[in-house]
């Protein structure tokens, strides 16, 4: 990794001729650290720029950290605690931000050092941070416009209040659950009368701030009391009896009461109805006036508690009873929102939205996969003012000055005095910005707007952003609303929406559960101690870890991590990542390493084996100037396995490239899996060992030469995705002296259309066919891989028959075989058979070479349980309830699980009719 960094490698210069391909990083928090959200993003972030660089363009990837308002603040207001046991109103604002910024300084960026282990390209020579000097001109600049343009706007409103953070909250940042609750009714006399109205609620604390109760105004059983008057219990206040649509008749007794003060729905019927607004609960979660005197100074459950206690005593408790009730809680602290009146900065949505709307249905921007275009035009369409303050002191301090006069100045540069009356005695807004609100300026801001640089000619609209679903509307939304209106375009063209990743059980992964896993854990490797070490006595975690990961956590590397996390990667489908999975893909590379060790052996790089003899070195110029200079592989004279793997090759890269084109990196790790593992590895390394071996120079040398070609270029194709593995072996082939130092800055490999062969892929299809079909009838029969058997094969084609006939020494070689060649035969009794083509079969003779009693016996077990297992599958299948609740790709599994059953069947049941 520090090769390719001191190298500049990773940098882009705005001034490069070459067409621009940028993403931006979505910024991690200061105090961040790896995980496998991280990991998986930046995968695929890595994998586009490593591929695009690769193809020429001047890619890229811009680096930054998040200031993280609340959660950085939280971070240091407790280390202040536990080291100095102080708040930092007891320090003071100034000396708390002085702290903030030694932390910042002390822990800010590790995430970057662990991003450099999983092999992530960065421009790391751009790193910006959102209260870095250019984001906060950026910052200040974007306010002080939209407040003159009447966008943004100071107001007394109902806002989410997190009594803990301390500071008012966006929609975005409160979690709504159902929790465990109950349902209330409460008995309101009705004034001048006997009568009493009933209400339910969910919260009856807050009736002490009730100023209204509600009907719907086509409720015919409470017509007659629109307009009169209840006397609130527990008070000394009389509230009306109101009629608004808002009202559900079917909820409770069909009457509501009303809290302006207190729940966002009841503060807009307030509005309608007139009603008056008071606040009995301050922000700091305490019950004050105008609440009755008893109650003052109570937390919100004791007050909930006393008033349940006095409403019953007072007989003016109705039914209680179980109910689901739907609670807001902080993202940051998981403490329970209050809606309360405060006054707060906003910044009008709506026609900022229409844009960005109309930009996503024109396609200049496109959300891949589709299917979350409805849900960001959803949100769009439905959009509401953004509460932009915060009360806080870590952030971008609103540039906002109020006078005793009244007036309230908003300015690019510090004011010295009031702009209506020229007082002296202005005093700063205390509270910061939402930290979006910096981050929706990222994709600029970090190019040097406002100054109209040359990165933000050469970088912006940026090509791609790549983030998790779960932030459409806290970034990418407001992206596209900033973009569009300081820069008139969209801040990217494409938006990829990354797949969630989830146990191997499928569970959402958490550090209570457990059943998270660390990306350097993967890298590095993990003790069982270790990782119970970080579970931090959960008890969930422990029993969790000593499950599922008994031995720890082995060292798969980055390059295993990152293939698995690619090959995994089918939105809108979750990963279900397993370290099972990730072992097949550290498999599939010490493949690639095995079969590069016998390439290097026989280019005459690596030392043979003590029993195999060194092989000339291999002039890599040369083959490349005569492949170079060839019209087809046919005119130099390769062989049906070197013309055949080289055609092979172009077809994956075509698939691989269109594959990456349209986000399908799933699609693209398949195809280079199966690429190197089944036709490179398996079949081609196999095929050519002979021709290796030879003692004719002609057949050696262009073998040589196809199998570094293709090794080669093999290694670009894979680089993106894997590329520590990739780079060092490439550094160790012999290569023509035109390449570059590093494999990272080489050409992606394009399908070449003169290298392509369709009949040498023809031919090689049918044999492959052949043997694969003997090695088939050799496994069912489970005939030891070292027996060499007899076969017949028949061919009825004349031209097919001579085709086999003169490569019969691949099919032998590959099925340890010894081949009899017919155009056709009769009944061979106690004999195995398989299809191949239409006219052509396999014949294998069993009898001497297998105990046919046994091998019956063994079949008709295996056969029992393929039954026992299509029998649970089954009914597993006739629930109801597993199909109508489980994933759906669960469910798919199952089926898919059956399907191979049933087939396993049928070919055990085929085979047992061949020993009849």
């Amino acid at each position: 990794m520090s090769y390719w960094i001191d190298q500049g490698y990773f940098h882009a210069s705005a001034a490069a001729a070459m067409a621009p391909y940028a993403v931006t990083l979505p910024p991690p928090n200061v105090t961040g650290s790896l995980h496998i959200g991280h990991a998986l993003g930046g995968t695929i972030q890595d994998a586009l720029i490593r591929w695009r660089r690769m193809q020429g363009a001047n890619a890229m990837w811009m680096p930054g950290m998040d200031h993280a308002g609340i959660a950085t603040q939280m971070l240091v207001e407790r280390d202040l605690m536990r080291r100095e046991q102080k708040s930092r109103h007891d320090v003071g604002r100034e000396a708390f931000l002085e702290r903030v910024w030694a932390w910042k300084e002390k822990f800010g960026g590790r995430i970057f050092k662990q991003m450099q282990v999983m092999g992530f390209s960065l421009d790391y020579e751009r790193l910006r941070f959102t209260m870095d000097a250019g984001a906060s001109a950026a910052v200040r600049e974007v306010f002080v416009r939209l407040h003159e343009e009447g966008l943004i706007y100071r107001a007394h409103r109902l806002v989410n209040w997190c009594t803990d953070c301390f500071t008012a909250l966006s929609d975005l940042e409160v979690n709504n659950v159902e929790e465990s609750g109950h349902l209330w009714q409460l008995r309101y006399p009705v004034v001048g009368s006997d009568q009493v109205i009933t209400v339910a609620t969910t919260r009856p604390e807050t009736m002490l701030g009730d100023t209204g109760v509600a009907v719907h105004p086509s409720d015919e059983r409470y017509g007659g009391l629109v307009g009169k008057m209840v006397r609130l219990p527990l008070t000394d206040r009389e509230i009306p009896i109101v009629a608004d649509e808002f009202v559900d008749p079917e909820f409770g007794s069909g009457a509501v009461k009303v809290t302006p003060g207190h729940d966002f729905n009841d503060f807009e019927a307030g509005q309608r109805c007139g009603l008056e607004v008071l606040s009995v609960i301050d922000a700091k979660g305490r019950i004050i006036a105008p609440a009755p005197e008893k109650y003052r100074g109570m937390t919100v459950l004791e007050a909930r508690r006393a008033v349940v206690a006095d409403l019953e005593a007072a007989g003016l408790l109705g039914e209680v009873k179980d109910y689901k009730v739907p609670v807001g809680r902080c993202d940051r602290s998981n403490t329970v929102v209050e809606p309360l009146l405060s006054d707060q900065w906003w910044l009008k949505m709506k026609p900022l939205a229409e844009p960005a709307i109309r930009a996503v249905e024109a396609g200049k921007t496109r959300f891949v996969p589709e299917m979350w275009t409805k849900t960001y035009m959803h949100w769009m369409t439905n959009i509401k003012d953004w509460t932009i303050s915060r009360q806080l002191w870590w952030g971008h301090r609103i540039p906002a000055w109020f006078c005793d006069c009244g007036n309230v100045t908003v300015a690019r540069v510090d004011p010295t005095e009031c702009a209506k009356c020229g007082s002296n005695a202005i005093r700063q807004d205390e509270d910061v910005l939402d930290t979006w609100f910096s981050s929706a300026l990222w994709p600029f801001s970090t190019l040097g707007w406002p100054e109209e640089t040359r990165e933000l000619k050469t970088f912006y609209p940026n090509s791609v952003m790549v983030t998790g679903p779960d932030i459409i509307f806290f970034w990418v939304a407001r992206m596209m609303v900033m973009g569009l209106h300081f820069m008139g375009k969209v801040p990217f063209r494409d938006v990829y929406l990354t797949p969630m990743v989830v146990d191997e059980n499928g569970e959402k992964m958490s550090k209570v559960k457990g059943n998270g896993i660390d990306p350097l854990d993967v890298v590095h490797g993990a003790t069982l101690e270790q990782l119970l070490a970080a579970a931090e006595g959960h008890e969930a975690a422990i029993a969790y870890l000593k499950k599922y990961r008994p031995k720890g956590i082995a060292a798969y590397g980055a390059d295993a991590l990152r293939l698995t996390l690619a090959a995994m990667a089918t939105p809108p489908r979750s990963i279900r990542l397993s370290t099972d999975r990730i072992e097949g893909s550290r498999n599939f590379i010490n493949k690639l390493w095995n079969a590069s060790r016998f390439a290097l052996m026989n280019l005459g790089v690596a030392e043979p084996g003590p029993d195999a003899r060194p092989a000339p070195p291999f002039d890599a110029e040369r083959f490349a100037d005569l492949l170079g200079r060839a019209s087809s592989p046919a005119a130099i004279g390769l062989s049906l396995p070197d013309r055949w793997i080289l055609s092979r090759l172009q077809r994956a890269a075509a698939a691989v490239d269109q594959a990456m084109g349209e986000f399908r990196f799933g699609e693209a790790a398949s195809t280079l899996y199966h690429f190197v593992w089944d036709e490179l590895c398996d079949w081609y390394i196999e095929l050519a060992k002979a021709a290796l071996g030879s003692d004719d120079e002609r057949r050696r040398f262009l073998t040589q030469g196809t199998l570094a070609t293709v090794l080669e270029l093999s290694l670009r194709l894979l680089h993106p995705l894997i590329p520590f593995a990739t780079e060092e072996i490439w550094q160790k082939l012999p290569r023509p002296a035109s390449l570059p130092a590093s494999l990272m800055v080489t050409i992606y490999p394009q399908p070449e259309a003169r290298l392509i062969d369709e009949a040498a892929e023809r031919e090689m299809s049918l044999l492959q066919e052949v043997a694969v079909a003997i090695r088939t009838l050799r496994s069912t029969y489970s005939v030891p891989p070292s027996w060499n058997v007899a076969v017949e094969v028949r061919v009825p084609d004349a031209a097919s028959r001579a085709l086999v006939e003169q490569h019969r020494g691949i099919i032998e070689h590959a099925a340890r075989a010894t081949m009899t060649l017919t155009a056709s035969g009769g009944h061979i009794p106690q004999s195995a058979r398989q299809v191949v083509r239409a006219g052509i079969e396999v014949v294998v003779p069993l009898a001497g070479l297998v105990d046919l009693d046994a091998e019956r016996a063994r079949i008709e077990k295996e056969i029992g349980k393929a039954e026992k297992e299509i029998a649970a599958v089954d009914k597993k299948l006739s629930n109801e309830k597993f199909v109508a609740n489980a994933p759906a790709e669960v469910v798919e599994e199952v089926r898919t699980r059956r399907a191979d059953e049933e087939s396993r069947r049928q070919r055990l049941l085929t085979a047992l009719e061949a020993l009849a």
